[in-house]
């Protein structure tokens, strides 16, 4: 008998979070672990129009919204990144996903002032691939560790909350990745908050699905082309979800590679 494969279905339980691609294509670096296929000749620029965001705000006016990200290729290589995070901050809690390259003692002041005039915090996410500066690097781009230290310790000094996601990049024992960086960030004299999680790309995704939560039961991403069901799946048609908040839908089959990423990579171990 032939089997006839179903890919499963996710529906939103409750929108709580919101994705904003400031850019699919604009980094200032290229990991080679990235999921995004840049353009082999010079940057392409194309950074959301802050309309955008602005009707977007309107339209999810009534939804009880916990955090809006900010990311895409480099969130903060958006022209307009200033003026689109004080934005956010009007309506909730804003956490900004970055490779960290732009944050020194200088940016940390001002990010310490634009929260300072919110009601609403600010959150930082970063990535590292291995608590040895080398291998990470050989994972990453050359100075990536040094980079994110260099910001932690910089977002650290104006108080500011920061999640340090680990990509177990080679397939390490969790427990012992997360006691060298402990060890790490005494050296450093930094803290955040720690979680680790597998890695798998969309080339070499996981067996099968688990039964954690999805980014898409509790979330949507809007692109400068709509609305979509994740970040991963920004500007794919496979994951979108409508023209705009009005009207967009609540289910998605999740029948990409990316979907099984997802999926897999949301056992985490945190500090």
């Amino acid at each position: 008998m032939n089997s006839i494969f179903t890919s499963p279905v996710f529906k939103l339980e409750q929108l709580n979070y919101i994705y904003i691609v400031l850019t699919s294509k604009s980094c200032n670096q290229r990991c080679k672990q990235c999921y995004i296929d840049f353009p082999l000749g010079r940057q392409q620029k194309d950074f959301i129009d802050i309309n955008k965001i602005k009707e977007m705000l309107t339209q999810i006016k009534d939804e009880n919204i916990e955090c809006i990200y900010l990311t895409g290729a480099e969130p903060m290589t958006h022209p307009g990144f200033n003026n689109i995070l004080r934005l956010c901050l009007k309506r909730t809690n804003v956490c900004i996903c970055t490779n960290a390259s732009f944050i020194n003692e200088k940016k940390a002041r001002f990010l310490r002032k634009v929260e300072d005039e919110s009601k609403y915090s600010l959150f930082f996410r970063f990535s590292l691939s291995h608590y040895e500066e080398l291998k990470n690097d050989t994972a990453r781009y050359r100075g990536s560790y040094r980079q994110t230290m260099f910001a932690i310790k910089n977002l650290e000094r104006y108080g500011f909350s920061i999640i340090l996601e680990i990509v177990n990049y080679y397939n390490e024992d969790e427990g012992m990745i997360l006691e060298m960086f402990r060890k790490k960030f005494e050296e450093y004299g930094v803290n955040p908050e720690i979680s680790i999680g597998q890695y798998f790309n969309s080339a070499n995704p996981p067996a099968e699905y688990n039964n954690k939560s999805k980014e898409c039961t509790m979330s949507r991403t809007l692109t400068q082309n709509g609305v979509y069901s994740c970040p991963y799946l920004a500007n794919d048609y496979r994951g979108r979800m409508g023209s705009s908040f009005l009207d967009y839908s609540k289910s998605i089959n999740a029948e990409t590679s990316f979907c099984m990423t997802c999926s897999a990579c949301k056992t985490f171990i945190s500090d």
